[in-house]
Protein backbone atom coordinates (compact mmCIF):
# COMPACT_ATOMS: atom_id res chain seq x y z
CA UNK A 1 0.00 0.00 0.00
CA UNK A 2 1.15 3.55 -1.14
CA UNK A 3 0.93 6.40 1.25
CA UNK A 4 1.85 10.07 2.42
CA UNK A 5 2.75 10.43 5.72
CA UNK A 6 2.80 14.31 6.72
CA UNK A 7 2.91 16.33 10.36
CA UNK A 8 3.39 19.09 12.44
CA UNK A 9 2.37 22.05 9.34
CA UNK A 10 1.65 24.69 12.14
CA UNK A 11 -0.96 26.38 9.92
CA UNK A 12 -1.14 30.21 10.83
CA UNK A 13 1.86 29.70 12.90
CA UNK A 14 2.55 33.70 14.45
CA UNK A 15 6.58 33.00 13.97
CA UNK A 16 7.08 35.86 16.51
CA UNK A 17 10.24 34.77 17.17
CA UNK A 18 11.75 34.31 13.82
CA UNK A 19 13.19 37.46 12.97
CA UNK A 20 13.17 41.30 13.26
CA UNK A 21 11.31 41.35 9.96
CA UNK A 22 7.90 42.15 10.01
CA UNK A 23 6.86 40.88 6.88
CA UNK A 24 8.90 37.31 7.46
CA UNK A 25 6.29 35.61 8.83
CA UNK A 26 3.50 35.99 6.67
CA UNK A 27 6.20 35.07 4.10
CA UNK A 28 6.24 31.92 5.94
CA UNK A 29 2.80 31.50 6.26
CA UNK A 30 2.70 31.58 2.24
CA UNK A 31 5.60 29.26 2.27
CA UNK A 32 3.68 26.99 4.45
CA UNK A 33 0.33 26.60 2.28
CA UNK A 34 3.15 26.09 -1.00
CA UNK A 35 4.59 22.89 0.68
CA UNK A 36 1.06 22.02 1.49
CA UNK A 37 -0.33 22.60 -2.15
CA UNK A 38 3.06 20.46 -3.06
CA UNK A 39 2.21 17.48 -1.51
CA UNK A 40 -1.19 17.41 -2.46
CA UNK A 41 0.44 17.63 -5.98
CA UNK A 42 2.30 14.51 -5.34
CA UNK A 43 -0.75 12.41 -4.36
CA UNK A 44 -2.81 13.49 -7.02
CA UNK A 45 -0.30 12.82 -9.58
CA UNK A 46 1.06 9.98 -8.33
CA UNK A 47 -2.56 8.44 -7.25
CA UNK A 48 -1.65 7.85 -3.38
CA UNK A 49 -4.73 6.12 -1.74
CA UNK A 50 -3.85 7.18 1.87
CA UNK A 51 -2.61 10.52 3.39
CA UNK A 52 -1.43 9.93 7.18
CA UNK A 53 -1.36 14.05 9.26
CA UNK A 54 -0.19 13.18 12.68
CA UNK A 55 -0.97 16.32 14.45
CA UNK A 56 -0.46 19.91 14.41
CA UNK A 57 -2.10 20.63 11.33
CA UNK A 58 -3.09 23.76 12.58
CA UNK A 59 -2.54 26.67 15.46
CA UNK A 60 -5.40 26.44 17.52
CA UNK A 61 -5.00 29.89 19.12
CA UNK A 62 -4.45 31.66 15.54
CA UNK A 63 -5.84 29.50 13.06
CA UNK A 64 -8.54 31.40 10.39
CA UNK A 65 -11.14 29.88 9.14
CA UNK A 66 -10.12 30.94 5.74
CA UNK A 67 -6.96 29.18 6.33
CA UNK A 68 -9.28 26.01 7.15
CA UNK A 69 -11.78 26.43 3.72
CA UNK A 70 -8.04 26.49 1.93
CA UNK A 71 -6.91 23.13 3.50
CA UNK A 72 -10.39 21.29 2.51
CA UNK A 73 -9.94 22.95 -0.70
CA UNK A 74 -6.82 21.10 -1.29
CA UNK A 75 -8.50 17.78 0.18
CA UNK A 76 -11.20 18.26 -2.40
CA UNK A 77 -8.42 17.92 -4.64
CA UNK A 78 -7.72 14.20 -4.29
CA UNK A 79 -11.64 13.01 -3.37
CA UNK A 80 -10.20 9.16 -4.07
CA UNK A 81 -7.12 9.88 -0.92
CA UNK A 82 -8.45 8.46 2.43
CA UNK A 83 -6.77 10.93 4.77
CA UNK A 84 -7.03 10.86 8.35
CA UNK A 85 -5.59 13.21 10.70
CA UNK A 86 -4.65 12.87 14.28
CA UNK A 87 -5.09 16.52 16.35
CA UNK A 88 -2.13 17.20 18.44
CA UNK A 89 -0.94 19.22 21.32
CA UNK A 90 -1.47 22.84 18.98
CA UNK A 91 -4.55 21.50 17.13
CA UNK A 92 -6.71 19.22 19.73
CA UNK A 93 -10.22 18.40 19.27
CA UNK A 94 -11.98 20.79 21.18
CA UNK A 95 -15.69 21.20 21.29
CA UNK A 96 -15.28 24.80 19.68
CA UNK A 97 -12.28 23.28 17.24
CA UNK A 98 -12.64 23.53 13.49
CA UNK A 99 -12.10 19.61 13.68
CA UNK A 100 -15.60 19.45 15.71
CA UNK A 101 -17.94 22.41 14.22
CA UNK A 102 -16.22 22.68 10.37
CA UNK A 103 -18.03 20.57 7.66
CA UNK A 104 -15.17 18.66 6.55
CA UNK A 105 -14.99 17.06 3.06
CA UNK A 106 -15.86 13.03 2.68
CA UNK A 107 -12.61 11.58 2.29
CA UNK A 108 -11.15 13.18 5.49
CA UNK A 109 -11.16 11.85 8.73
CA UNK A 110 -10.38 12.73 12.26
CA UNK A 111 -9.42 10.56 15.21
CA UNK A 112 -10.77 11.92 18.99
CA UNK A 113 -9.23 10.87 22.30
CA UNK A 114 -10.31 7.17 22.10
CA UNK A 115 -8.38 5.12 19.97
CA UNK A 116 -10.51 3.96 16.78
CA UNK A 117 -10.07 1.36 14.11
CA UNK A 118 -11.01 2.10 10.25
CA UNK A 119 -10.81 -0.31 7.89
CA UNK A 120 -9.63 -0.07 4.34
CA UNK A 121 -9.57 -3.10 1.73
CA UNK A 122 -5.64 -3.13 2.26
CA UNK A 123 -5.25 -1.91 6.04
CA UNK A 124 -6.60 -1.27 9.20
CA UNK A 125 -5.97 2.44 10.56
CA UNK A 126 -5.85 2.52 14.37
CA UNK A 127 -5.68 6.29 15.49
CA UNK A 128 -5.71 8.65 18.64
CA UNK A 129 -6.17 12.50 18.70
CA UNK A 130 -5.75 15.12 21.62
CA UNK A 131 -8.65 16.56 22.85
CA UNK A 132 -6.96 19.05 24.91
CA UNK A 133 -3.60 21.06 25.25
CA UNK A 134 -1.59 17.96 26.93
CA UNK A 135 -2.46 14.35 27.25
CA UNK A 136 -0.19 12.25 29.28
CA UNK A 137 -1.75 8.73 28.62
CA UNK A 138 -3.49 7.69 24.96
CA UNK A 139 -3.86 3.61 26.30
CA UNK A 140 -1.75 2.29 23.84
CA UNK A 141 -1.56 -0.55 25.70
CA UNK A 142 -5.06 -1.20 25.11
CA UNK A 143 -4.88 -1.73 21.44
CA UNK A 144 -5.52 -4.59 20.01
CA UNK A 145 -4.47 -5.66 16.30
CA UNK A 146 -7.84 -7.99 15.19
CA UNK A 147 -6.60 -9.25 11.81
CA UNK A 148 -2.56 -9.62 12.31
CA UNK A 149 -2.73 -10.85 8.40
CA UNK A 150 -3.80 -7.44 7.16
CA UNK A 151 -1.58 -4.26 6.95
CA UNK A 152 -1.80 -2.48 10.67
CA UNK A 153 -1.25 1.60 10.85
CA UNK A 154 -1.53 3.37 13.83
CA UNK A 155 -1.88 7.22 12.95
CA UNK A 156 -0.45 8.99 16.27
CA UNK A 157 0.54 12.89 17.65
CA UNK A 158 3.30 11.92 20.80
CA UNK A 159 6.35 11.53 21.91
CA UNK A 160 8.64 8.25 21.76
CA UNK A 161 10.21 7.06 25.62
CA UNK A 162 9.55 10.67 26.42
CA UNK A 163 11.49 11.14 29.58
CA UNK A 164 11.27 15.02 30.73
CA UNK A 165 8.20 16.13 32.86
CA UNK A 166 7.65 18.16 29.74
CA UNK A 167 7.41 15.39 27.18
CA UNK A 168 5.73 13.38 29.10
CA UNK A 169 2.80 15.91 29.08
CA UNK A 170 2.83 15.47 24.96
CA UNK A 171 1.60 11.94 25.13
CA UNK A 172 5.21 10.34 25.43
CA UNK A 173 4.63 6.25 24.43
CA UNK A 174 6.95 3.69 25.38
CA UNK A 175 8.59 1.98 22.27
CA UNK A 176 8.79 -1.02 23.40
CA UNK A 177 4.68 -1.34 23.69
CA UNK A 178 4.47 -0.20 19.90
CA UNK A 179 6.99 -2.25 18.93
CA UNK A 180 5.21 -5.51 20.62
CA UNK A 181 2.04 -4.14 19.26
CA UNK A 182 3.66 -5.10 15.52
CA UNK A 183 1.87 -2.76 13.89
CA UNK A 184 3.11 -2.42 10.22
CA UNK A 185 3.62 1.33 10.15
CA UNK A 186 3.31 4.43 13.20
CA UNK A 187 2.51 7.51 11.58
CA UNK A 188 3.93 9.51 14.08
CA UNK A 189 3.92 13.60 15.17
CA UNK A 190 4.96 16.23 17.25
CA UNK A 191 8.66 15.70 16.63
CA UNK A 192 10.24 18.34 14.30
CA UNK A 193 12.95 16.71 12.98
CA UNK A 194 12.82 13.34 10.52
CA UNK A 195 13.00 10.12 11.63
CA UNK A 196 12.66 7.70 9.24
CA UNK A 197 15.71 5.65 8.67
CA UNK A 198 17.66 5.43 11.66
CA UNK A 199 17.23 1.70 12.34
CA UNK A 200 16.81 -0.67 9.95
CA UNK A 201 13.29 -1.39 8.48
CA UNK A 202 11.95 1.38 10.48
CA UNK A 203 8.57 1.21 10.96
CA UNK A 204 7.99 4.04 13.87
CA UNK A 205 8.15 7.36 11.41
CA UNK A 206 8.30 11.19 12.42
CA UNK A 207 8.38 12.89 9.08
CA UNK A 208 9.19 15.72 11.01
CA UNK A 209 7.92 19.12 10.50
CA UNK A 210 6.55 20.40 6.64
CA UNK A 211 8.73 23.48 6.87
CA UNK A 212 11.01 25.18 9.25
CA UNK A 213 9.55 26.83 11.79
CA UNK A 214 12.87 28.43 12.89
CA UNK A 215 16.54 28.46 13.38
CA UNK A 216 16.20 25.41 16.35
CA UNK A 217 14.88 23.28 13.11
CA UNK A 218 17.83 23.34 11.04
CA UNK A 219 18.11 21.13 7.88
CA UNK A 220 15.17 19.87 5.34
CA UNK A 221 11.90 19.36 6.06
CA UNK A 222 9.50 17.76 4.32
CA UNK A 223 7.69 14.42 3.94
CA UNK A 224 7.52 10.59 3.70
CA UNK A 225 6.33 8.85 1.16
CA UNK A 226 6.15 4.53 1.65
CA UNK A 227 4.88 1.53 -0.04
CA UNK A 228 4.49 -0.68 2.69
CA UNK A 229 3.13 -4.43 2.53
CA UNK A 230 3.57 -7.50 4.64
CA UNK A 231 6.73 -8.52 3.90
CA UNK A 232 8.55 -5.06 2.93
CA UNK A 233 9.06 -1.45 4.06
CA UNK A 234 9.63 1.05 1.93
CA UNK A 235 10.73 5.17 3.19
CA UNK A 236 11.63 7.69 0.99
CA UNK A 237 11.98 11.91 1.69
CA UNK A 238 10.96 14.67 -0.08
CA UNK A 239 11.73 18.08 0.53
CA UNK A 240 8.24 20.09 0.54
CA UNK A 241 10.17 23.49 2.39
CA UNK A 242 11.98 25.55 -0.58
CA UNK A 243 13.99 27.13 2.08
CA UNK A 244 16.66 25.93 4.36
CA UNK A 245 17.85 27.79 7.80
CA UNK A 246 21.45 27.97 7.92
CA UNK A 247 23.60 29.04 11.19
CA UNK A 248 26.88 30.48 10.50
CA UNK A 249 29.63 31.80 13.10
CA UNK A 250 31.67 34.95 12.62
CA UNK A 251 34.38 35.41 14.91
CA UNK A 252 35.01 39.16 15.42
CA UNK A 253 38.00 39.10 17.55
CA UNK A 254 39.88 40.28 14.72
CA UNK A 255 38.45 43.27 14.35
CA UNK A 256 38.09 46.85 15.23
CA UNK A 257 35.09 48.47 14.57
CA UNK A 258 31.32 47.73 14.22
CA UNK A 259 31.78 49.33 11.12
CA UNK A 260 34.23 46.25 9.78
CA UNK A 261 31.75 44.00 11.40
CA UNK A 262 29.48 45.15 9.13
CA UNK A 263 31.34 44.92 6.01
CA UNK A 264 32.35 41.31 6.75
CA UNK A 265 28.98 40.77 6.91
CA UNK A 266 28.15 41.91 3.98
CA UNK A 267 30.65 40.29 2.21
CA UNK A 268 28.76 36.83 1.75
CA UNK A 269 26.48 36.43 -0.41
CA UNK A 270 23.64 33.43 0.04
CA UNK A 271 21.05 31.80 -2.16
CA UNK A 272 17.58 32.79 -2.21
CA UNK A 273 16.68 29.53 -0.91
CA UNK A 274 18.67 29.81 2.42
CA UNK A 275 17.55 31.59 5.49
CA UNK A 276 20.72 32.83 7.38
CA UNK A 277 21.12 33.55 11.10
CA UNK A 278 24.70 35.11 12.33
CA UNK A 279 26.11 34.13 15.10
CA UNK A 280 28.72 36.41 16.42
CA UNK A 281 31.76 35.19 18.31
CA UNK A 282 35.43 35.51 19.70
CA UNK A 283 36.03 38.17 21.87
CA UNK A 284 34.89 41.85 21.00
CA UNK A 285 37.53 44.93 21.22
CA UNK A 286 34.38 47.52 20.31
CA UNK A 287 30.51 47.75 21.19
CA UNK A 288 28.38 46.20 19.32
CA UNK A 289 24.54 47.35 18.93
CA UNK A 290 22.75 44.42 16.86
CA UNK A 291 20.03 46.31 15.82
CA UNK A 292 22.15 48.95 13.90
CA UNK A 293 23.51 46.58 12.53
CA UNK A 294 20.30 45.45 10.85
CA UNK A 295 19.73 48.83 9.12
CA UNK A 296 22.91 48.00 6.92
CA UNK A 297 22.43 44.22 6.38
CA UNK A 298 22.61 43.88 2.45
CA UNK A 299 21.64 40.37 2.31
CA UNK A 300 17.82 40.17 2.55
CA UNK A 301 18.32 35.96 3.43
CA UNK A 302 20.43 37.27 6.29
CA UNK A 303 16.88 37.68 8.66
CA UNK A 304 18.91 36.89 12.60
CA UNK A 305 21.98 38.22 14.44
CA UNK A 306 22.80 36.53 17.67
CA UNK A 307 25.74 38.36 19.80
CA UNK A 308 27.76 35.82 21.52
CA UNK A 309 30.75 37.61 22.00
CA UNK A 310 32.81 38.57 24.91
CA UNK A 311 34.58 42.01 25.81
CA UNK A 312 38.38 42.18 25.32
CA UNK A 313 40.02 42.72 28.64
CA UNK A 314 44.12 42.45 29.02
CA UNK A 315 44.42 40.98 32.50
CA UNK A 316 48.34 41.43 32.11
CA UNK A 317 48.13 45.51 31.56
CA UNK A 318 45.53 45.81 33.58
CA UNK A 319 47.18 44.03 37.10
CA UNK A 320 49.95 46.80 36.52
CA UNK A 321 46.95 49.81 37.84
CA UNK A 322 47.73 50.64 41.41
CA UNK A 323 43.44 51.13 41.02
CA UNK A 324 40.56 48.32 42.13
CA UNK A 325 40.48 47.05 38.60
CA UNK A 326 44.12 46.43 38.52
CA UNK A 327 43.92 44.60 41.96
CA UNK A 328 41.05 42.45 40.81
CA UNK A 329 42.76 41.51 37.69
CA UNK A 330 45.71 40.65 39.18
CA UNK A 331 43.96 38.11 41.26
CA UNK A 332 41.69 37.04 38.75
CA UNK A 333 45.16 35.98 36.46
CA UNK A 334 46.55 33.85 39.08
CA UNK A 335 43.40 32.19 39.51
CA UNK A 336 43.42 31.18 36.26
CA UNK A 337 46.60 29.46 35.59
CA UNK A 338 45.21 26.37 37.63
CA UNK A 339 41.33 25.79 36.67
CA UNK A 340 39.70 23.50 34.42
CA UNK A 341 37.76 24.40 30.92
CA UNK A 342 34.24 24.43 32.97
CA UNK A 343 36.05 26.63 36.39
CA UNK A 344 37.28 28.80 33.27
CA UNK A 345 34.02 29.65 31.78
CA UNK A 346 32.70 30.64 35.16
CA UNK A 347 35.41 32.30 36.07
CA UNK A 348 35.44 34.40 32.30
CA UNK A 349 32.03 35.42 33.04
CA UNK A 350 32.82 36.31 36.49
CA UNK A 351 35.47 38.93 35.08
CA UNK A 352 32.75 39.87 32.06
CA UNK A 353 30.38 40.84 35.27
CA UNK A 354 33.26 42.43 37.46
CA UNK A 355 34.47 44.58 34.96
CA UNK A 356 30.78 46.26 33.55
CA UNK A 357 30.23 46.87 37.19
CA UNK A 358 33.13 49.02 37.72
CA UNK A 359 33.17 51.06 34.50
Amino acid sequence: MKFVHLADVHFDSPFVNLSHKANLGEMRRLDQRKAFKKAISYIKENNIPVLFISGDLYEHQYIKQSTIQYINQQFQEIPETQIFISPGNHDPFLKNSYYAKFNWNDNVHIFNSKFEKISLKEADIYGYGFDDFYCTDCKIENVQIERPEKLNIAVIHGTIDGGEIEEKQYNSIPKKILQDKNFDYVAMGHIHKPSYKDEENQKIVYPGSCISLGFDELGKHGMIVGDISKEAIKLEFIQLDDKEFIEQELDVSNLSSQEELIENINKNIYPETQLVKIILVGTRHFEIDVFKIYQFIESSQIIKLKDKTKPFYDLEKLQNEMTLKGMFAKEMLEKLQDVNEEEKEILEKTIEVAFEALQ
